[in-house]
């Protein structure tokens, strides 16, 4: 099981075969070669625009966190949009790779209007062409917590159709890239049996809750890897010392 630690700032899935910068999924596991691959990961951002609508932060404020990631333990870095090739380019040099988020009008009514739906198979596409060849992205995210109300208002196999789509449009740029959904435990019930491993942003405070919801979601993800994306405990609310 991968874990992405939350900052203050910050085909069918049978012995899946895709490689993607030197990563493959293999039952519940990751693989590089032969050897496993335990992902020890850091959400980084959102950030609002920089002075070059980048946003990410500049070049030299972002070589130095993503290196203090590295030094402090960590081989995978969580955007939330597109990164600039340059941020890529860092992350690379450090041992990092890059798990993408692509993000897009997820809390709207996405299936009632044509043209949002055109417009978030456009965003995936052209995030999937700017980022999935690169060597240090080892995986995609078409999607982030689509709201429960939106879930159950459009119906919960229409809205994991439109997934499987957006998955499908990243596999058209991109078909050795492994692709995922950052769900959370309120839309758990989403069938999302496409995708190449299970990922869950999951805020439980108490340890034995947290223990036996992880057990639940060993059993959602079946054959696939589980992969943590975001957990922890909120700042803004609990204060840096209680985080």
């Amino acid at each position: 099981m991968a874990q992405f630690r939350s900052t203050a700032v910050e085909g069918r899935r049978i012995h899946v075969e895709v490689c993607s910068r030197a990563a493959r999924v293999r039952g519940k596991f990751f693989f590089r070669g032969e050897e496993k691959l335990f992902l020890r990961g850091v959400c980084y951002g959102p950030f609002a625009p920089g002075s070059d609508g980048s946003p990410f932060p500049e070049g030299d404020a972002v070589r130095r966190d993503l290196a203090l990631m590295a030094e402090m333990g960590a081989n995978v870095v969580r955007t939330f949009t597109p990164p600039p090739t340059w941020l890529l380019d860092i992350a690379g040099e450090l041992g990092l790779a890059a798990l993408v988020g692509l993000p897009w009008a997820e809390h709207v009514c996405f299936l009632d209007d044509p043209e949002i739906a055109r417009q978030a198979r456009s965003q995936v596409r052209a995030g999937a062409q700017r980022c999935a060849a690169h060597d240090a992205t080892l995986a995609i995210l078409v999607g982030n917590e689509i709201p429960p109300d939106i879930v159950r208002w459009l119906g919960p196999e229409r809205v994991a159709r439109f997934l499987a789509e957006l998955c499908q449009e990243v596999k058209a740029e991109a078909p050795d890239t492994l692709v995922s959904y950052a769900n959370f435990p309120s839309t758990e019930y989403l069938d999302l049996d496409f995708i190449d491993f299970v990922s869950f942003n999951v805020y439980l405070e108490s340890e034995p809750d947290f223990r036996r919801y992880l057990l639940r979601l060993q059993n959602v993800a079946g054959d696939r890897p589980l992969v943590l994306t975001e957990f922890g405990r909120d700042s803004m609310r609990g204060g840096e010392a209680e985080q």
